[in-house]
């Protein structure tokens, strides 16, 4: 994560945060759900996993998410929210009306829904 200095407005340390390729997809899918690693591959087809794990580990760091790791035989990883990660929801529910809308106007369904 930049220095905070470095922002020049609001929106760009908010992009800084979740707008790499497919963090708020990522966060999308954790709202309601603690999920491993092979389920949000399931979720993001077009994720390759060396570019999903890229994108976990910059949540992780900058605090939106947490990975836990079971001591267990093969090894178990999930991922959650955090509480920080928990105040991104309203703008992913506003991320999800306005492409709600604009799918709409183009008259494209999707099997998408909105998990909030």
């Amino acid at each position: 994560m930049k220095c905070p200095s470095t922002f020049n407005c609001p929106v760009e340390a908010t992009l800084d945060l979740i707008g790499g390729k497919y963090k708020s997809l990522i966060l999308f899918h954790l709202v309601d759900n603690v999920l491993r690693f092979s389920e949000l591959q399931r979720l993001i087809p077009q994720s390759t996993p060396k570019m999903l794990t890229q994108q976990l580990r910059e949540l992780e760091e900058d605090g939106l998410i947490l990975r836990t790791i079971y001591p267990v035989i093969p090894p178990k990883t999930d991922y959650r929210l955090t509480d920080f990660g928990k105040s991104i929801i309203p703008v992913l529910n506003a991320m999800c009306d306005w492409g709600t809308q604009y799918l709409d106007s183009l008259g494209v369904k999707t099997p998408c829904t909105e998990p909030l």
